[in-house]
């Protein structure tokens, strides 16, 4: 097995906060670290007989040969990361939490702007005017719950339904003879909790055990912060000796909720205003509902940015986006106390549905809320100059994968078989001849054409090349325009071109490789360019039908889409339709497949092919029979047809396109598929709910969500129709 090394106590100099880079040290530093590890385990080195060495670990054979086991201590610290914030004051690194957040005591003295923490045992402590038994508090301590508790045992109430409506995960940590409450935060904002799509429950419980852990690699030790408007003598080390010291949020509100059988306590997790609204009634004849307690953060909305300004002054451009989010949310909340005073108004004697039941009844409500963000409808050329917004040109992220451009000049070109339905990434006005051409040769005679754009985000024809807006930052990303109606949007661009060649200056824009400083001598918008066009190509019809991108078109889109390929039709029953978007890919299939349908019922549907046995893994995935979608077609009246016809649509379009190129049904397995090759997925794909366990879902699974959502939506939309 190896050479036998003497069980002698050796001296061991390795700090468990020392941080090492992979691979540096000697054999010798390893060896140290390893023995270290034995002893953080209360392993003695008197038991074990000898310690036979090598490139993974040591290997203990304890007297009589009775054990032989391996302590790997690099396994202790698999997965754990030392850091430390951006301070000159703090220098001692120490283990993060999930690899990434620091823990930080999430309650302070500004915070209590009531000033009722001495005296009502909770930062601000209040109740609703005009007498009603609702009161709402911040985070209180162990200690500080007991206090609320008797407080409100001393004014006579003698029930009382508790709810905490923090969707953030908090632990409490030992403090003297009190426990007081921690959350995890990033680096780049110690004031800002972790916000939406974290799951709570599993995280509160994952930061618990990843604490204990570190702390007994730390000789009982965790480091925390709990003054972050100063930093000063910070991060503070707290005694971590088993699991009593740590607490979970269950642990400090219902214990002793369970000495008072008349009061209950519950986990409502929201950060924004809830989607499914909650109502206390009760029936004639019944009591009143017991009083109503809700806990947050405790003012936590303009108060809490007033306090936090200080800090966010320094952090650039992310000021900008925190309170434009701030904003939103407290938008949202606005929002849907409107919808539910409603909601009260017309269904509390009725009492027919619930509120959640009844929001769902009106969709138009959650169309609404999404379009609360209309900071795009006033971007000017002044964005640019100044650099807050650049200049991208589509190619850069629109990569020509079917090879068309040579021939069509314009990349991802393709038909239909068989059908006048095409797609294409964004013409040029130069390419946007060949294209129109092409279309109406001898060979294909299409006499009138209808072209549809897709794009939602401000487009630009500069120099005769396309661009669109985007954030430094962010290349990547496209900025989406919340416009009431097409006609807004292309507004937009003319007044964003008019500036732009007022401006004459030179501008940052990005092309597909390199960055330039450019000054437009021409500029066009997509409205324009196509106008060009008429004069040359008569039977040519544009219209700007905005859906967005990586993710199923609204309900008004389907209309859009629908009437207006009705109208075409009513003139010309051989009309081309042409749809585009930026790089004709996601959009454009999309809007492909509804054409497909749509045609179908002006034409009748074909037959439909017996359904072939897939011998694959995951064969039923392949086959799109995700649980989302299956409980779709059980809801839909002949809902297995409606699938099988949009499968046959899907395969149809699918003809047209690489393996490189989209397939609806295919890329949901396999994004899920890369999510779980990077350990990042922990659930089986049958899923309808798809998350993960930092609350923080990667991209892939947020594209898995959203092509789901385009399955189910075309699957309703079928229905719709009529079948």
């Amino acid at each position: 097995m190896g050479t036998t090394a003497s069980a002698a106590q050796q001296a061991v100099s390795a700090s468990p906060l020392e941080s090492r880079a992979p691979g540096d040290g000697s054999m010798e530093d390893q060896h140290s670290l390893s023995i270290h590890s034995f002893q953080t385990l209360g392993l003695h080195n008197s038991k074990a007989k000898s310690i036979i060495t090598n490139k993974v670990a040591p290997v203990v054979i304890t007297y009589n040969c009775r054990e032989e086991f391996q302590i790997h201590d690099d396994l202790l610290k698999a997965n754990y990361t030392v850091g430390m914030p951006h301070t000159q004051d703090a220098t001692l690194e120490h283990y993060l939490v999930q690899g990434k957040y620091f823990m930080v005591r999430d309650v302070y003295g500004k915070l209590d702007v009531l000033n009722t923490t001495g005296s009502c045992g909770a930062p601000n402590f209040r109740q609703a005017k005009g007498g009603y038994a609702v009161f709402g508090m911040g985070q209180p301590s162990l200690n500080g719950f007991k206090l609320v508790l008797q407080k409100l045992q001393r004014e006579g109430h003698k029930e009382c339904v508790f709810f905490c409506v923090r969707e953030e995960p908090v632990v409490f940590l030992r403090l003297e003879e009190d426990f007081v409450s921690y959350t995890p935060r990033g680096k780049e904002n110690l004031h800002e909790n972790l916000q939406r799509g974290a799951r709570a429950e599993g995280l509160r419980l994952a930061i618990r055990k990843e604490i204990r852990d570190f702390a007994q690699l730390s000789e009982g030790t965790y480091y925390v912060y709990n003054d972050i408007e100063r930093l000063r003598d910070e991060p503070h080390a707290v005694r971590v000796q088993g699991d009593e010291d740590i607490h979970v949020t269950d642990e400090v509100y219902r214990r002793p909720v369970f000495l008072q059988p008349s009061y209950r306590s519950f986990h409502l997790s929201f950060f924004f205003f809830p989607s499914s609204l909650l109502c206390c009634r009760c029936k004639p004849g019944r009591a009143p509902p017991p009083q109503v307690f809700f806990w947050g953060w405790g003012l936590q909305d303009w108060s809490a940015l007033c306090i936090r300004f200080p800090l966010l002054c320094f952090q650039g451009s992310s000021t900008k986006e925190y309170f434009l989010q701030r904003t939103l949310q407290s938008l949202e909340r606005y929002f849907y106390l409107i919808a539910f005073n409603y909601y009260l108004h017309e269904q509390f004697s009725k009492q027919v549905f619930s509120a959640g039941r009844w929001m769902c009844r009106h969709p138009e409500l959650y169309r609404l809320q999404a379009d609360m963000n209309r900071s795009e409808l006033t971007v000017t050329a002044e964005l640019v100059t100044k650099g807050t917004r650049v200049l991208v040109a589509d190619e850069r992220f629109c990569p020509d994968v079917l090879s068309t451009a040579k021939e069509m000049s314009v990349a991802n070109f393709r038909r239909v078989p068989k059908m006048p339905v095409y797609g294409t990434a964004q013409p040029s006005s130069k390419s946007l001849g060949s294209v129109l051409q092409y279309l109406t040769d001898a060979k294909r005679k299409h006499s009138r054409i209808l072209w549809i754009n897709l794009r939602e985000e401000a487009v630009l024809e500069g120099n005769e090349q396309i661009y669109s807006l985007r954030e430094p930052g962010h290349l990547e990303e496209l900025i989406p325009v919340p416009a009431a109606s097409p006609q807004q949007l292309e507004k937009l661009e003319a007044a964003l071109k008019g500036d732009l060649l007022k401006c004459q200056k030179w501008l940052e824009v990005y092309l597909e490789a390199e960055k330039q400083m450019k000054m437009f001598k021409s500029c066009l918008t997509t409205q324009e360019i196509f106008s060009q066009q008429r004069n040359s190509c008569q039977g040519l019809s544009y219209r700007r039908i905005p859906i967005p991108d990586f993710c199923a078109p609204r309900e008004q889109d389907f209309d859009r889409l629908l009437e207006a390929m009705k109208s075409a039709l009513a003139e010309d029953s051989r009309t081309a339709f042409v749809f585009n978007c930026s790089s004709g890919r996601g959009r454009t299939t999309t809007a492909m497949v509804i054409a497909v349908l749509t045609l179908w019922h002006f034409n009748g549907i074909p037959e439909m092919s017996e359904e072939e046995i897939v011998s694959v893994p995951d064969a039923k995935y392949t086959k799109g029979e995700f649980e989302v979608v299956m409980k779709v077609v059980q809801l839909l009246p002949d809902g297995h047809r409606m699938k099988k016809e949009v499968d046959m649509a899907l395969d149809t379009v699918s003809e047209t396109m690489t393996p490189m190129h989209y397939h609806l049904r295919e890329i949901i397995i396999c994004t899920y598929r890369q999510v779980r090759g990077h350990g990042r997925g922990q659930h089986q794909p049958g899923w309808g709910f798809i998350g993960d366990g930092e609350g923080t879902a990667p991209t892939g699974l947020g594209l898995l969500g959203l092509q789901l959502r385009g399955v189910t939506t075309v699957l309703t939309w079928k229905i719709g129709k009529g079948g």
